[in-house]
């Protein structure tokens, strides 16, 4: 270049160079640019990654809690989940304490059976109260959901085949579910 710019003037040579290096400056700006865009995204992109595994660890430690918390609340209920009946059976407890007391001082069998009657229907309707239903088993079909056959009786009639004969234990709803099936002797 010095060859070719000798026969310049001494000017038009500084003019060369410095549009060289204009021309230089110019196509590495670009490039500074960009680098400091992509370092930008970059550390854009790392705080984004930052902040969603922050949110990821916080969600799942809310979820344990979340889990711990409702196990201990599902133990809790099954401990004291039959806290509203047997506050419900006290009072009936205490009307059976007062009948064994009476039954020590009076011969009369006919008042303590009329006292037994009233304690009992007592404790029926308490246990109704709380969603006890006794199952209704006097000439019903037999039904495998309800009953459960301890003894098939032979019977004359065609019709009483397939019927509950007798009940030797009595079955019981808990709000329409069996929590004790009736064992029935069925007509064979």
């Amino acid at each position: 270049m010095t060859e070719t710019n000798k026969d310049l003037n001494p000017e038009e040579e500084i003019k060369v160079t410095d549009n060289e290096e204009a021309t230089a400056q110019e196509a590495a700006a670009p490039e500074a640019e960009t680098e400091k865009t992509d370092a930008d995204k970059l550390a854009e992109a790392e705080e984004q990654i930052a902040a969603l595994k922050d949110k990821y660890l916080r969600q799942v430690a809310e979820f344990d809690n979340y889990r711990k918390r409702t196990m201990k609340e599902k133990a809790e209920l099954i401990l004291n989940g039959g806290e509203k009946v047997m506050q419900a059976i006290l009072p009936i407890l205490d009307d059976m304490e007062r009948a064994q007391a009476s039954m020590a001082k009076s011969d009369n069998v006919e008042t303590l059976r009329e006292g037994l009657d009233l304690i009992f229907s007592k404790l029926m309707k308490t246990l109704a109260g709380q969603g006890l239903q006794k199952m209704e088993t006097d000439a019903q079909d037999f039904n495998t959901d309800f009953h459960e056959a301890v003894a098939l009786v032979p019977v004359d009639d065609a019709a009483k085949k397939g019927k509950i004969i007798d009940c030797v234990q009595s079955g019981y709803l808990l709000n329409e579910k069996v929590i004790r099936h009736a064992k029935v002797a069925v007509g064979q």
